[in-house]
């Protein structure tokens, strides 16, 4: 049976518990006059920041082929990408049809091939001295022992083997094309998962179901969008017609997509396999280094590794790389780590943990008038802007800071040409100003939204909303105070705003960095274990957490309760409710 899984690019965590008010601070800081940068010293900053041996042997191994060659890829071409032939130099039409006999008919052969066409990293050619025919053979025996668990038929009655038996789902059980309701929680056009991946709409106009597709169960819009985006240059293809991840060649590539794609901490599966990644102390200490085992760790290490002896599914997955490897001439060392008992998770601290992701740097800048850094900083948890698309930098200080860029960095400030006042009425562009670092937990908190603007000087309605659900909303209330939260634990929290001039409107959000309380038993439930994210939590089990009492769900859902913290944090992750239940 297919297994439900979500291919986690980390993700912010979002919860916010606080009540809004309209009390204007006079303490805060606010302009409406916009800071000019010139685009040039943007685009500098990005080249920068991202220019270190890391990130640009990342970027080199999700470069992508161009579609309208990837489309003419057919086995046994001559003009076939370099990585293409030496695929089919290990693994020929008769290999595909021996190795994956209950395959669903989707899953070509051809479709394979441009799916490794699509990335040319893969079984690609190495000029370092690293043994490139090596790599390819152990790149296929990894990624098809993890297709014949996520996809395979596990069916030991057949006198076709298990390790056999993969890529028999195409679309997730249960699931059927234009079915409503499926995975689309995170549509929600007010949160920036649904302002930055906007789902498609089906002709009743409900959001299409982003259940799992393809050899690798892609599922949810924040995994549709970014994969549409690599595949295309474009989030709308896979969001609007989702559909293409069963039936086309990406039901092959959103698996390979999977397999380059670093989710940091963790590195990608072709890093740690090609030696590009390697393990420095602290993931030392954690067990992770290189072997079959590691890539368990990163495809579903949540549900799967860290227990005191191997469980069944990595059992499964060791057992189909073995024969994979055998078939394929891949060696496996005695002193390879096959399994990932005892296996800690990827950390901060690990030599995987490149981060990826822009965010607003809320320091402090003795350059700028008003102290405002003007610049966004690399971080490791999703958000929308990614340091893999060239311009998403300038995006991100664009969202964050009330700013002018200019083409033209010699023309004077002074002597730039005002901006005409359009003919017809265009939506406002809102802006939150508030505190620059992390402030006190309990401590008033002033944000302001006098910095929105409106090209046609419309005047402007603000609507305020914490993700507890919480509004206030009026043209009065361009500045809102409110108690930061109090939280036992360094936090992020979410504010969103909504800018309307009566026609159009705009949204952007605030991240709130909160410090943490000085330690404190005072609200604890008498008997019930504080949550935290190191501790592997069991179905059944009651944990408090910011002083509510969670029950971790029973199985399978409750195999998630020790999973990515962004996801399944109690009453905070984005996706809290599909492993506990509030009591």
């Amino acid at each position: 049976m297919a297994m439900r899984k979500k291919m986690v690019l980390s993700t912010l965590a979002a919860g916010i518990l606080f009540s809004l008010s309209g009390a204007h601070a006079a303490s805060l800081l606010s302009s409406s006059e916009p800071y000019t940068i010139p685009a040039s010293e943007l685009a500098a900053k990005e080249k920068a920041l991202t220019d270190f041996p890391l990130m640009n042997a990342v970027k080199t191994s999700i470069a992508t082929l161009p579609n309208s060659e990837v489309e003419k890829i057919e086995p046994g071409r001559a003009a076939n990408p370099e990585n293409v032939k030496r695929v089919e130099g290990v693994i020929s039409e008769q290999d595909w049809d021996h190795l994956f006999p209950m395959r669903a008919p989707e899953y070509t052969y051809a479709n394979f091939l441009k799916a490794v066409g699509k990335f040319p990293a893969v079984c690609g050619t190495y000029t370092d001295g690293r043994d490139s025919d090596a790599i390819c053979r152990k790149s296929l025996a990894t990624m098809f022992a993890h297709f014949a668990q996520e996809t395979g038929g596990h069916e030991n009655w057949r006198d076709i083997p298990e390790w056999r038996q993969a890529l028999v789902y195409l679309r997730e059980v249960g699931w059927v094309e234009g079915q409503k309701g499926g995975y689309n929680g995170e549509c929600n056009p007010d949160i920036w998962q649904g302002q930055t991946w906007p789902c498609g709409k089906d002709k009743d106009g409900d959001y299409l179901s982003y259940f799992g597709r393809g050899a690798k169960q892609l599922s949810y819009n924040y995994n549709y969008g970014p994969f549409s985006d690599a595949m295309y240059g474009d989030v709308r293809p896979l969001l609007d017609n989702p559909e293409r991840v069963a039936d086309t060649w990406m039901n092959l590539a959103s698996a390979i997509f999977f397999f380059v794609y670093p989710q940091p901490p963790k590195p990608s599966m072709l890093h740690v396999i090609d030696g590009t990644w390697q393990p420095n102390d602290r993931d030392k200490e954690n067990g992770l280094v290189p072997g079959f085992g590691v890539t368990i760790q990163i495809i579903n290490g949540g549900v799967e590794c860290g227990g005191a002896e191997e469980n069944a599914q990595s059992l499964n997955r060791i057992a189909y790389y073995k024969e994979f490897a055998t078939y394929l001439k891949v060696p496996i060392a005695d002193t390879e780590v096959l399994g990932c008992k005892k296996m800690k998770q990827f950390d901060e601290g690990g030599a995987g943990a490149l981060p990826i992701y822009w965010e607003e740097d809320w320091g402090w800048s003795a350059d700028t008038p008003d102290g405002k850094t003007y610049s966004c900083q690399l971080v490791g948890y999703q958000t929308p802007f990614t340091a893999f698309k060239e311009g998403d930098y300038s995006k991100c200080v664009q969202k964050y800071f009330n700013v002018n860029i200019v083409e033209n960095s010699d023309q004077p400030e002074e002597e730039a040409t005002p901006a005409p006042v359009p003919a017809e009425n265009v939506a406002p562009v809102a802006h939150i100003a508030g505190p620059v670092g992390a402030v006190d937990a309990g401590s008033q908190v002033s944000l302001s939204a006098s910095g929105s603007t409106d090209a046609n000087g419309d005047k402007l309605t603000y609507t305020w909303m914490s993700q507890d659900g919480k509004t206030i909303s009026g043209d009065d209330k361009a500045v809102i105070t409110f108690s930061a939260p109090d939280v036992t634990k360094e936090s992020q929290f979410l504010v969103n705003l909504k800018v309307s001039d009566g026609t159009f409107v705009d949204t952007t959000e605030y991240t709130l960095n909160v410090k943490a309380k000085a330690s404190s038993d005072e609200g604890q439930e008498e008997g019930y274990p504080a949550w935290n994210s190191t501790h592997t939590w069991a179905a059944g089990d009651i944990v408090n957490n910011n002083g509510a009492l969670y029950q971790c769900k029973p199985l399978p859902e409750g195999a998630w309760c020790s999973s990515s913290p962004a996801y399944y944090e109690p009453g905070v992750g984005i996706a809290w409710g599909d492993a506990w239940k509030a009591l």
